[in-house]
């Protein structure tokens, strides 16, 4: 499954973002979580908490998820349900998770109030710097330091979102905060605009208290989902989410919810904008994950007229590249649709005019946002 390596932590297997391993000895004692979090903090993280490298009761639950249909095309989900499940099917000898945090939140409006019929949003997380990309900067330091405190016999495995870890579920119980009920990681001081990263290490850490809920009977995210995605408290039927279906589908989107994309070309805000406990959200002056220009709430037909090369340029060293020009097109394509009629003809008529208007989901949608 995973890559060792003796002086590098960036592993480049598919699962893998990072293991180091150094002999088979039983792990010194120098690491405490206390200096640990210490250092997380100086490598620019914003919260470190420590979990039992377990199999935790509320892991089970992503079996279930995933047997309901809930995760569409996102078959590689299923594909390492094991090591999702338990930890140690990803490092044998692993004894504790550190669990960090990055707050993205930046001065900007919320995408519920920002978003009018000519303006795009673009989901909060990506209007930076690809947070894979800084987040493995900043562990790749922290785990040099402790492979370098440690020494011989200390093994460790990290990831930033694609690897496979259930992020929330060891971040609630390194008491960074609570999984709420629109399934973000909620943390009572900071709010939910938190990008989560995880180190397994087979050293034996003093843990920290799991977070407890704290949404009581709110169910304000619930009511604001535009597209009912959010089927019960912490589920999210992602086959209905406007993140899952600007981002990570691959057929074109079902015609009955395509007027729910509004202006939301790529990912969804709506369910933390509307979060009680993001009224007072933490701010950060981070330069990794201010805005790029271009990318807050631009106008839509603006977006639409932008040529190959500049969509690359636009997007390169961001999480934007995920969904890719060809779903970032169709999803402009769906939003056109509800532009004042002349603005409609042409931004339909300049996405027609693209190579991407080749590929047949996107000409799909253009054909869709004319007859709407």
């Amino acid at each position: 499954m995973a890559e060792s390596c003796r002086t590098c932590f960036d592993g480049s297997q598919r699962v893998s973002e990072a293991v180091s391993q150094w002999g088979n000895e039983a792990m010194p004692a120098p690491l405490t979580s206390s200096v640990i979090k210490d250092r997380a903090r100086a490598c620019g993280f914003d919260l470190c908490g420590i979990a039992r490298a377990e199999r935790h009761p509320r892991l089970s639950r992503l079996a279930e998820w995933i047997d309901r249909g809930y995760a569409g095309d996102m078959g590689y989900l299923a594909d390492s349900l094991e090591e999702r499940l338990d930890p140690r099917r990803v490092l044998p000898t692993a004894r504790s998770v550190i669990s960090l945090a990055c707050v993205y939140n930046i001065d900007a409006p919320r995408s519920t109030d920002a978003v009018t019929p000519d303006r795009a949003a673009i989901a909060r997380y990506a209007w930076g710097d690809d947070y894979h990309d800084v987040l493995r900067t900043r562990m790749r330091r922290l785990l040099q330091w402790m492979a370098d405190e440690a020494g011989s016999g200390f093994e460790a495995f990290s990831c930033v979102d694609s690897g496979p870890m259930q992020e929330r579920v060891f971040a609630e119980q390194a008491g960074l905060g609570w999984i709420g009920k629109n399934s973000c990681l909620i943390n009572p001081q900071l709010g939910s605009w938190l990008f989560l990263a995880e180190i397994l290490t087979n050293a034996e850490l003093e843990a920290d208290e799991p977070g407890v809920d704290q949404c009581g009977t709110c169910t304000r995210c619930l009511d604001a989902c535009p597209t009912g995605a959010i089927v019960g408290p912490g589920e999210v039927d992602a086959t209905r989410c406007l993140s899952y279906l600007t981002i990570e589908s691959r057929a074109a989107v079902d015609e009955s919810m395509r007027s729910s994309i509004g202006g939301r070309v790529f990912g969804c805000d709506i369910c933390q904008d509307v979060c009680p406990w993001n009224r007072r959200a933490a701010e950060s002056d981070d330069a990794a994950w201010q805005a790029r220009s271009g990318l807050l709430f631009p106008r839509l037909i603006d977006l639409c007229r932008m040529t190959d090369d500049a969509w690359r340029a636009l997007i390169r060293g961001s999480a934007m590249r995920r969904a890719g020009l060809r779903r970032i097109r169709r999803s402009l394509a769906y939003a056109a649709a509800h532009l004042p009629d002349d603005e409609r003809r042409e931004a339909l008529a300049v996405l027609s005019g693209h190579e991407s208007a080749g590929d047949a989901d996107v000409a799909d949608a253009i054909a869709w946002g004319g007859k709407t």
